[in-house]
């Protein structure tokens, strides 16, 4: 009987602590409508890009990636634009045909969190993996601050896609006009 109930114990304890962590970040994750950001993306573990984002919740970024090509990536909500001074001419997609329609949804996000455990095999972040039309995604949370830190998927071409990011401000001021599509086509 004793040993029934230091398993109970355990057993209750841990899935409170799990619970805990879980509302404590999603709590403060409602509370974020903006963030800004470095990033480092590796891609397939050969290229890796760095550069700097800035999200407007719901869907909308703008990131400038630090290369020779001043690479752009911008999304209004809607499209997605990827332009540089390498390509002749933008691409445009339609936002919810790629991962980073989901990874800008942060209610999206929230309701997964609230569905699935987390992923307990990383000891220095909280992990959420779940599938979005056949895609795994993982998004990742530091452990001590609970901020967005990053999130692994496969882009639109299937090459698996980590992005980490750090120097992280969030509920910064933003004009909603430096996500015009139209400002960053050739």
């Amino acid at each position: 009987m004793k040993k029934y109930l230091i398993f109970m114990s355990v057993f209750f304890f841990t899935l409170n602590a799990n619970g805990s962590s879980n509302e404590k970040i999603i709590n403060y994750f409602e509370k974020i409508n903006s963030l800004k950001f470095k990033f480092t993306q590796r891609i397939d573990n050969n290229n890796i890009e760095k550069g700097e984002c800035i999200i407007l919740y719901p869907k909308k970024i703008l990131c400038r990636y630090n290369d020779l090509y001043n690479k752009i990536l911008v999304s209004n909500g809607k499209s997605l634009i990827i332009n540089s001074d390498k390509i002749k001419n933008y691409y445009r997609y339609p936002l919810d045909k790629t991962p980073l329609n989901v990874l800008l949804d942060k209610e999206f996000l929230i309701s997964k969190m609230n569905e699935i455990k987390e992923d307990e095999a990383y000891p220095f972040y909280h992990v959420y993996n779940f599938d979005y039309e056949n895609v795994l995604i993982k998004v990742f949370f530091d452990k001590k601050s609970l901020n967005l830190i990053g999130w692994e998927t496969k882009d639109i071409y299937q090459n698996l896609v980590q992005t980490f990011i750090t120097d992280i401000k969030t509920n910064i001021d933003i004009e909603e006009k430096i996500f015009s599509i139209q400002k960053y086509i050739n």
